[in-house]
């Protein structure tokens, strides 16, 4: 079996600013595209397609029905062996997302990471970084 997963995150107003934000501060990331969609339970509303460091993502903007908790977030690693400059664009990245956001483990060394944070970013789109 061949399956692609893909990400869809259901924002209430901010897919299209989500998207952009994301793709400005991750590398290698782009806004692939935006549909509207008419007449939907929850009205007009967005789909952007968009792309972070290879990683395909859609976003929606369909209104406040559902909302991002902790309980789901995207773990990413960097990884020094395969990346001399690791710890900077783990730390250049932390201080973008966490830009607005909320810290929910500082960025630190833990018994289980040399460095790692845990934050809601200003979309409260949960993110721990390693």
């Amino acid at each position: 079996m061949s399956v692609t997963i893909v990400p869809h995150l259901w924002f209430d107003r901010e897919a299209r600013e989500a998207a952009g934000f994301y793709a400005s501060v991750f590398p290698d990331s782009k806004v692939i595209g935006v549909t509207r969609l008419h007449d939907t339970p929850s009205g007009d509303c967005d789909v952007v397609r968009f792309e972070l460091s290879g990683q395909k993502f859609l976003a929606i903007s369909a209104g406040p029905l559902f909302t991002f908790n902790p309980s789901v977030s995207f773990l990413l690693n960097f990884d020094p062996s395969k990346d001399r400059r690791a710890r900077e664009n783990l730390d250049t990245l932390w201080k973008s997302l966490s830009q607005d956001g909320k810290v929910l483990m500082p960025l630190d060394r833990y018994p289980f990471s040399e460095r790692y944070g845990w934050i809601q970013d200003r979309y409260w789109l949960s993110w721990q970084l390693t």
